[in-house]
């Protein structure tokens, strides 16, 4: 199984278990970030621990080449004695080694490979990381933008800001009975400036009479 599956999986059951349990967003984005996390270190441990391993293929390949150099230079000593069957035996140890060795390379290439895909990996679970990193504030922004405006929603259609508006008007029209009220304290009363304004209109009167009296007696006249 691969790391993205691996992870995947860790994640999609997490998740399926906080959506049973109506999690809130952030507890989920914080899930997968650290899920994340803890996948690259698990992976790059296994990486570490791949590269200790081709070490020591190459320490058994380093040390079985050696000895296929030896036995070749004991079947060369065997020939130069005359010992033939010697020699024959040092070239069937060295027919051996060179299975295993065969062997060796295949398995180290194995390793390559192995190691080639890990690294592949992390960068790809490291770019996925550092970008779920980078839009982990806006999703929460998002979040807590939508989570206001539901609060809005569900506070305006609930009709509390209804009665809200209908007392006040109702405390408006009792103010307004108040000031009427008092209003009415002060009708028929006359103040100072009233009896003022009063006679200054009289003497107003009094003069366009008296100019009107004066052009009809001249009209007479003529």
């Amino acid at each position: 199984m691969g790391i993205f599956s691996r992870f995947t999986d860790i994640v999609n059951a997490n998740l399926n278990a906080l959506l049973d349990k109506a999690e809130d967003p952030q507890k989920m984005v914080r899930l997968i970030i650290q899920e994340m996390e803890d996948t690259l270190v698990e992976v790059r441990s296994v990486s570490a621990k791949t590269l200790s391993e081709k070490k020591d293929l190459n320490r058994q390949l380093t040390r079985l080449e050696n000895e296929v150099v030896e036995w070749e230079r004991r079947a060369e000593l065997a020939l130069g004695k005359e010992r033939e069957d010697l020699a024959r035996q040092a070239l069937l140890e060295k027919a051996k080694l060179e299975e295993t060795i065969d062997a060796l390379h295949a398995e180290i290439q194995r390793v390559d490979d192995h190691v080639e895909r890990l690294s592949g990996e992390i960068g790809q679970l490291q770019e996925k990381l550092s970008d779920a990193k980078a839009r982990q504030k806006s999703i929460l922004m998002r979040e807590r933008t939508v989570s206001s405006r539901l609060t809005v929603k569900k506070t305006l259609d609930s009709g509390k800001v209804d009665d809200a508006m209908y007392k006040f008007e109702r405390y408006e029209a009792k103010i307004d009975d108040l000031e009427s009220q008092v209003d009415a304290y002060d009708l028929g009363k006359k103040t100072l400036a009233d009896e003022f304004r009063a006679l200054e209109s009289e003497n107003r009167v009094d003069a366009e009479l008296e100019a009107l009296k004066e052009k009809l007696k001249g009209k007479k006249s003529d």
